[in-house]
C-alpha cells in the first residue's frame, strides 16, 4: 500500500506541475502580447494616430484597455486575443498617419517646386 501511495503521490505531483506549466505558459505569451500591443499603441500615438487615424487609435485603446481587464480576471486567452487585435489597430493607426504625414510633406514639396519654377519664370522674362 505504501508504494501504490507513492505511485499515486507521483503521479499527482507530475499533473499538478504539467497543469502550473500549461497555466504559466498561457499567461506568459498573454502578458507579453499586452505589453507589445501597450509599446504598438504608445508609438502610434506619437505619430500622430490620434490626429490622423482617430477611430483606428479609439479602437487600438479599447481594445487594449479591456485586454488589461482580461489579464487582471486571468482571462489569458482573451487578453491574448484583444491585445492582438488592439495592436493590429495601433499599426494601421501609425501607418495612416505616416502616410498622411509623407503626403503632407510630398505636397509642400510640390509647392516649394511650383514656386521654384515660377520664380525662374519672372527671372527669364
Amino acid at each position: 500500500m505504501i508504494n501504490n501511495s507513492r505511485g499515486y503521490l507521483g503521479a499527482l505531483c507530475i499533473a499538478m506541475a504539467t497543469l502550473a506549466a500549461g497555466c504559466s505558459s498561457m499567461k506568459t505569451p498573454a502578458t507579453a502580447d499586452v505589453a507589445v500591443s501597450d509599446a504598438a499603441v504608445g508609438n502610434a500615438a506619437g505619430a500622430g494616430g490620434a490626429e490622423f487615424a482617430p477611430v483606428e487609435m479609439r479602437s487600438a485603446h479599447e481594445k487594449l484597455a479591456l485586454a488589461h481587464q482580461a489579464m487582471e480576471a486571468k482571462d489569458y486567452k482573451r487578453a491574448d486575443d484583444l491585445a492582438n487585435q488592439a495592436q493590429a489597430d495601433a499599426k494601421l493607426a501609425q501607418s495612416k498617419a505616416d502616410s498622411a504625414k509623407a503626403q503632407r510633406a510630398a505636397n509642400a514639396l510640390q509647392d516649394d517646386i511650383r514656386v521654384l519654377r515660377e520664380e525662374l519664370n519672372r527671372a527669364n522674362q
